[in-house]
């Protein structure tokens, strides 16, 4: 079945309001295939949805993935709509299919939801400027505090021990033990790196564990591109892509903001001298992530931000230098030694942030 008639039928399944008149696919994201469905409704006004094919490569337990969205989204509607906002565009809505199920899955085990498309607001791929990361930082705050009453441990883990940093760690030595490619010998200086940084790897997970911090629900994906920001006015308004919404810390969703957002190179820079922690970009982010939480976080967790930031950046370090050392075989990579450069960028982003420690530990007080 080509891929019109797999959309066509899926379409069928799904309780849409008015007549489909075109689907046209949207580029955005890496991970599952999105379309837009334009439907025509009796008085001629166009109502527009998001098809999405779930990539169960992935998300294996789809069941899982979708429960975690509905419960999350249908919380958040209720908490907006108690605040008086307004539910149709500042949260994802998820449309459920003829028989009253979150996803419809094809004979061919195909798994296909649907959402309201949010109209006239946009994502942006990039930070442009600083008023953009501002409202990025406000929107995932403003997440968390939304959130902050929700009880984390129903959540199931769509990707099991995703930014547990000690797991990450002992992938890493397995494959350096492993050597599988032959790769250990050209990377010894970035192995030296990890390993003298290793009691690092254990901060956040004691903490958890310790119960120093609370476990919250965490989007775990907290890049520009997953808010949507209005048109006229420029706000974010709403949290999309949720299917990486777990239990976890809300110190790696901060962290993971500024180890991409705050970034003056792109994550595969070869000239290692072009990458820097922007201590603007570290302050707007910091600034607005903690105007939006308000007051849901604990003097703990704003104490840590800064060590979110670092221990992420050296958790996703260890990640791209782990596939390398395997061979390449969980990020794409286009060039040789194309995950060694991403992985040497976030270790000098780490290094960075090391001599400026005082400089983000001092914009953390300052905003708390």
């Amino acid at each position: 079945m080509d891929i019109k008639s797999q959309i066509d039928l899926a379409i069928n399944n799904f309780d849409l309001q008015g007549k489909v008149i075109n689907t046209k696919p949207l580029e955005k994201g890496h991970i599952n295939d999105t379309f837009c469905v334009e439907c025509v409704l009796d008085d001629n006004s166009i109502k527009r949805y998001i098809l999405q094919r779930i990539n169960t490569n992935i998300f294996k337990n789809t069941d899982d993935l979708m429960e975690n969205v509905v419960n999350i989204t249908s919380y958040l509607r209720k908490i907006i709509l108690e605040n008086g906002g307004d539910p149709e565009r500042e949260t994802l809505n998820v449309i459920k299919t003829k028989d009253g199920k979150n996803y419809y899955k094809s004979d061919n085990n195909h798994c296909w939801r649907v959402y309201n498309f949010i109209e006239d607001a946009t994502t942006y791929d990039l930070v442009e400027n600083v008023q953009d990361f501002y409202e990025s930082a406000v929107a995932f705050g403003n997440f968390q505090m939304l959130l902050s009453n929700f009880p984390a441990n129903i959540l199931h883990e769509t990707i099991p021990n995703f930014h547990n940093t000690v797991d990450r760690l002992n992938k890493l030595k397995q494959a350096i033990e492993k050597d599988s490619f032959n790769r250990v010998k050209e990377v010894k200086n970035e192995i030296d790196f990890v390993l003298d940084r290793e009691k690092d790897c254990y901060i956040i997970c004691d903490l958890l564990d310790k119960k120093e911090i609370p476990l919250r629900v965490t989007h775990n994906d907290t890049k520009l591109n997953n808010i949507m920001i209005d048109n006229k006015t420029k706000k974010a308004i709403c949290v999309i892509d949720l299917d990486t919404v777990m239990p976890g810390t809300v110190l790696n969703d901060f962290g993971d903001s500024i180890r991409f957002g705050a970034s003056t190179a792109l994550e595969d820079e070869k000239d290692l001298s072009k990458v820097e922690c922007s201590m603007e970009l570290f302050e707007a982010f910091t600034k607005g992530f903690i105007e939006g939480t308000k007051d849901s976080l604990t003097d703990k967790e704003k104490e840590m931000l800064p060590m979110g930031a670092k221990i992420i950046t050296l958790e996703c370090g260890i990640r791209f230098l782990t596939d390398y050392l395997q061979g390449d075989t969980y990020f794409k990579t286009h060039r040789e030694g194309h995950n060694l450069d991403r992985a040497r960028t976030q270790f000098k982003l780490v290094l960075d942030m090391e001599k400026k420690w005082q400089q983000m530990a001092d914009i953390v007080k300052k905003y708390s």
